[in-house]
């Protein structure tokens, strides 16, 4: 067996091949949507402890030697990273095995509007922006800020950019927003944007997610088909969104059933928290500390190791259908999307 890290796709026991780096800049968010975070008490990770822009861009490369192509930079809101430009930049500067790194991005596009040009000049290639209702009022009781106007600056900026597959996210809650699904869709048609409705998962500060009271992505369908012609697009591949062709096309929407779907065998991603620390799912209990191997002078080759024996840790799915699952002790925000 060789003895070199870097020989060799990062692959974990099921044969899944990881391609796709999920890292977050910040657990800091400037909203406090009710099911990711509460009101006010949130303990934020501490400055020294969160990784430096340098600190990214070795991990990135050293990942990128191992042969991951794309990276989605996530929060909290990434945005808020001061430096969020140059961390752009950087990584896209990147070689990999197919060239340069893919930078995409997830945000809740309030600074959207101000920092367009200056992301799509450093390189972004993709944006997810977070869209659970077009209406003011919800808007402003769903995330505890009156900030709609923001966003919808930040996807107007975003539909101007030319930067596509434009696509917005939409967390499908019972007794929210699920009167909304045909409003939000017709909305993401005006703006040149593929909607994406995400059953929501158990990742809330509170501990309070019940599947019971979940909609599922069937219901999701069902209620858009009163009103659309929904024509389902192939296989999903390792995407975690089911397509569907609205209306003939050329808009498309997408069902992201985590938990009555799950896409896990064929998930291909890693993921750094924005205190350095390694998850091989979103819904792992267990992590890696790199934050504290980088600062202990650890050598790429040191790095390359630990990921690897990360990954090969990885479980065949998240688990939550099992009678023994647990939700993670971090909440999404500090987690990273």
């Amino acid at each position: 067996m060789s003895t070199d890290p870097f020989e060799g796709p990062l692959v974990d026991r099921f044969g899944r091949v990881h391609r796709d780096l999920r890292i977050s800049l910040t657990d800091k968010c400037n909203l406090r949507c009710t099911y990711c975070m509460p009101a006010e008490g949130v303990p934020w990770l501490a400055k020294q402890n969160l990784l430096t822009t340098d600190e990214i861009e070795r991990v990135a490369r050293v990942l990128a030697r191992l042969g991951i192509v794309e990276t989605r930079l996530t929060g909290g809101e990434p945005l808020l990273r001061p430096d969020v430009v140059d961390v752009v930049r950087r990584l896209a500067r990147i070689e990999g095995e197919r060239g340069p790194l893919r930078v995409s991005m997830t945000t809740n596009g309030i600074r959207l509007d101000r920092l367009m040009d200056d992301l799509v000049d450093a390189g972004l290639e993709r944006l997810n922006i977070s869209l659970d209702t077009v209406r003011p009022d919800r808007f402003a009781e769903l995330t505890r800020r009156d900030k709609i106007e923001d966003v919808f600056a930040g996807i107007e900026a975003a539909r101007a950019s030319g930067l596509r597959p434009l696509k917005l996210n939409t967390v499908a809650m019972r007794d929210v927003n699920d009167d909304e699904f045909c409003d939000l869709l017709r909305f993401a048609k005006a703006h040149d944007a593929e909607l994406r409705f995400i059953e929501q998962m158990p990742l809330d500060a509170g501990h309070i997610w019940s599947r019971v009271k979940m909609v599922q992505g069937e219901e999701i369908l069902e209620k858009l088909s009163a009103e659309f012609t929904l024509e389902e697009v192939g296989e999903r591949g390792s995407s975690p969104a089911q397509l569907f062709l609205v209306d003939g096309g050329p808009t498309t929407v997408g069902v992201i059933a985590s938990v009555t779907a799950p896409f896990c065998g064929a998930c291909d991603r890693v993921r750094l928290t924005a205190d350095g620390q390694l998850r091989n799912c979103l819904f792992a209990r267990e992590e890696s500390d790199l934050l504290g191997l980088l600062r202990a002078g650890g050598s790429d080759e040191d790095i390359a190791r630990m990921l690897r024996q990360n990954i090969e840790g990885k479980r065949a799915g998240h688990g939550i259908d099992d009678p023994g699952f647990l939700q993670p002790d971090r909440p999404m925000s500090a987690i990273g999307g």
